[in-house]
């Protein structure tokens, strides 16, 4: 088995007494999509920032690249090793709106210490993996925002990492956006990257996640694939039901909806078509139901 590209131990961050990141472990194996889900103020953030240098651990250790030349890099003390050879997506646009999108990449490309050459013979590809060949003249402020996502994907391509770290990469895309944005992500897998993804979309994570850890207040309440965490914390039915005086099964109620998980949905659709004022959708257990289990179907406020 391939070493790990990166390897967390023990992580632990606390602002004053609140404890942010709880004695964290996992890692990152090559061509794999790691997933990290949660709710508000779960440490997804913290974590990527603890792993970039861009914030102090107060414990932990934090490696890249084992088995490599290096012999493994470990954060902070190899930072600018690291980052030559990482990709970052931050949940923020970092465009410069005094470039356009190819100026971006070029800027962004020198940063490395790549010849100035190198860059421009790169920019033609990265602008087409994009979609954005004909926006190589604009400027940030001209795209949409799923093109500003698009092109600060190509950006944190610049340098070819085999590693890229995506904070909620997605947020704020609508639908076509959000599955051209996949479709990128899918190909960046198909070529041999690593990635690790924060996302608040259960379908994201579902779709492009070869595995899933899930992180309450700061801690690893579970680690696996998707569809395994499914079977394992869910019953494989669920049944919605709507409306007032909706009310065998494990139950959770929200509103006016009540769901009913359960291991065979037909003798509960059957009692439940006596109520012609009820509607009903039975569909299976999905990523969204482990989330909500898992930590709750409380609003949480950002952290």
């Amino acid at each position: 088995m391939n070493p790990p590209l990166l390897q967390i131990r023990g992580l632990t961050k606390h602002y004053g007494s609140a404890v942010v990141v709880d004695d964290l472990s996992f890692e990152i194996a090559p061509g794999e999509c790691l997933g990290v889900i949660g709710p508000n103020g779960a440490g997804k953030t913290t974590t990527l920032r603890m792993c970039l240098g861009l914030t102090a651990p107060d414990a932990g250790d934090i490696s890249y690249f084992a088995g490599g030349e290096d012999r493994g890099l470990r954060m902070p003390d190899d930072a600018l090793a690291i980052k030559a050879r990482l990709g970052v997506v931050s949940q923020f646009d970092t465009l410069d709106p005094d470039f356009s999108c190819a100026e971006n990449l070029q800027v962004y490309g020198r940063y490395f210490g790549m010849k100035a050459a190198q860059v421009r013979a790169r920019v033609p590809a990265l602008l087409e993996f994009a979609s954005l060949s004909h926006k190589a003249g604009s400027k940030p402020g001209e795209l949409s925002g799923g093109m500003k996502r698009r092109l600060s994907l190509a950006r944190a391509l610049v340098n070819d990492p085999s590693l890229l770290l995506l904070d909620e990469p997605t947020t704020g895309l609508d639908p076509q956006a959000r599955h051209l944005m996949w479709e990128r992500l899918q190909l960046l897998l198909q070529q041999g990257k690593s990635i690790l993804l924060t996302t608040h979309f259960m379908d994201e994570a579902e779709r492009l996640c070869s595995r899933l850890l899930v992180l309450d207040h700061g801690k690893k309440i579970a680690e696996g694939k998707p569809r395994e965490l499914i079977a394992q914390h869910l019953e494989p039915d669920v049944v919605e039901v709507y409306g007032n005086g909706a009310l065998a099964a494990r139950v959770e109620v929200s509103g006016e909806t009540v769901f009913f998980y359960t291991q065979d949905a037909r003798p509960l659709l059957d009692q439940l078509a006596a109520h012609g004022s009820l509607r009903t959708l039975h569909r299976p257990a999905n990523l969204e139901d482990l989330f909500l289990k898992l930590t709750g179907r409380q609003i949480r406020e950002d952290a």
